[in-house]
């Protein structure tokens, strides 16, 4: 029997600055032997579209899925709202057309435990504007969420309209949603944002050197 699923896409956002690792893109990194938007690609699998919304030049080409789509936010880091909406744009050119979108942030090494509660949640709740990860201490990690593309396209409508998508929050862009939180095993949402982050999770400094650990240190975020 084919395994039940819900119909989405994916925006994976790879555009910040990364100014507390030095500038190095997070997108780069590697964690067992895969870099860290390769592990939020995979994350995306079930997705019927994938966009990644930044710079994906430090990647090898050859690691990156055939008709994977990529835009920028305008202008260039304007905050990970203005590029959700970014993203959303260059699904709806593509001609996506799926009830959900997978939004992911690319920092997160093992997010896809997280994506696979949250897409069983998601199926045991249709209908619902969205599910959000929420770690076992409650704290909301919205940047791992599967939400309504039509709520979604709105609200950032709405926000573009009042002028507040650039360097806006995501949390302002969601607010209009009534997100469910589902709680996701511990670590599965631990981002990196800084070299001590990187260095919990067993990333060496530098964007070519491989993860000689495992989950050590999963308990370890950061702000997105």
């Amino acid at each position: 029997m084919e395994e039940s699923r819900c119909d989405f896409d994916a925006v994976i956002l790879a555009g910040g600055r990364s100014s507390r690792l030095g500038g190095v893109p997070k997108q780069a990194l590697v964690f067992q032997g895969s870099s860290l938007l390769e592990r939020s690609l995979a994350a995306a699998a079930g997705a019927g579209r994938i966009v990644v919304v930044g710079d994906t030049a430090a990647v090898p080409a050859g690691t990156l899925p055939a008709g994977l789509l990529r835009c920028r936010e305008e202008p260039a880091f304007a905050g990970p709202a203005a590029a959700i909406a970014a993203g959303l744009d260059a699904l709806s050119e593509a001609g996506a057309t799926a009830p959900y979108t997978l939004v992911l942030a690319c920092d997160m090494p093992l997010v896809s435990e997280a994506v696979t509660v949250l897409h069983a949640a998601l199926l045991a709740a249709p209908g619902t504007p969205g599910v959000m990860a929420s770690g076992p201490d409650g704290r909301a990690q919205p940047l791992a969420g599967f939400y309504s593309t039509h709520g979604l396209r709105k609200a950032a409508e709405e926000m573009g309209a009042r002028g507040r998508l650039v360097n806006g929050s995501v949390r302002a862009l969601l607010a209009s949603l009534d997100v469910q939180l589902v709680t996701v095993p511990a670590g599965a949402t631990a981002d990196v944002d800084t070299w001590q982050d990187a260095a919990a999770l067993g990333i060496a400094a530098g964007t070519g050197a491989e993860a000689t650990s495992g989950a050590g240190g999963a308990n370890v975020g950061g702000n997105s």
